[in-house]
């Protein structure tokens, strides 16, 4: 099996590298920056392009099997569009090369779950804020990239984590078409949840994905996203 990864050179993006060329996968890492990709593998190929540039995409994707777009942008007052064009120059080279699985990775920001378990008071009271001033941009533009995902004829799988933070191991994290639980996923779980759903055959969904062992406090996150932003 061969899957493109868009996004690769991000933290998640890496993590979702390296698992899916542990689980034996022939993997291309799409990075802006192929020089700086961290390592290497006999089952790796770090290709260089930018999501914007359509025929650079459609050259990568050509006799790929899956699609796994884990692209990001830091918060920022700036007009974003990197999540809706360069997932919609994705859809295109997909559906001109004939391949039909796709999974990107969305935010739960973006579409506030309000039937959330666990959630700490800090995250209510935050989010909404968080959402209309510094995320603004960003999740306005996740929110087109799910459009032309849904709109597409693809075999789609949309993944909406929480706040992201790290860990070394992957967890017993809750996935699905469930309603969140708690505040956090670690990359470590999405990069684990996003390699096993690009191997499988979708339905056309939206899942979340929460991860609730050894997660930090809301006030760690916002103060790391503060100093993030400063």
């Amino acid at each position: 099996m061969r899957i493109v990864i868009f996004g690769a050179n991000g933290q998640t993006g890496r993590l979702a590298t390296r698992r899916a060329l542990d689980a034996g996968y022939s993997t291309v890492a799409v990075t802006r920056r192929p020089d700086d990709f961290p390592f290497t593998d006999p089952a790796l190929t770090i290709a260089g392009a930018d999501v914007h540039d359509a025929d650079a995409v459609a050259d990568i994707i050509a006799d790929s099997d899956a699609v796994l777009s884990a692209l990001g942008v830091p918060f920022t007052r700036e007009p974003v569009n990197t999540y809706s064009r360069g997932t919609a120059h994705v859809v295109a080279a997909m559906r001109s090369a004939g391949v039909t699985r796709l999974v990107v990775v969305s935010s739960t920001g973006a579409y506030p779950a309000p039937g959330r378990t666990g959630a700490p008071f800090a995250l209510r009271l935050f989010e909404p804020v968080i959402t209309k001033t510094i995320g603004k941009t960003v999740y306005d533009d996740i929110r087109l990239m799910e459009s032309v995902v849904r709109h597409s004829d693809l075999n789609w799988t949309i993944v909406r984590p929480s706040g992201l933070f790290d860990l070394p191991n992957v967890t017993e994290y809750v996935a699905g078409e469930i309603d969140p639980v708690g505040a956090f996923t670690s990359r470590t779980d999405l990069a684990d949840y996003l390699v096993a759903l690009a191997a499988h055959h979708g339905t056309r969904d939206t899942v979340s994905i929460s991860t609730t062992a050894d997660t930090p406090t809301m006030w760690q996150m916002i103060r790391r996203e503060a100093f993030k932003s400063a």
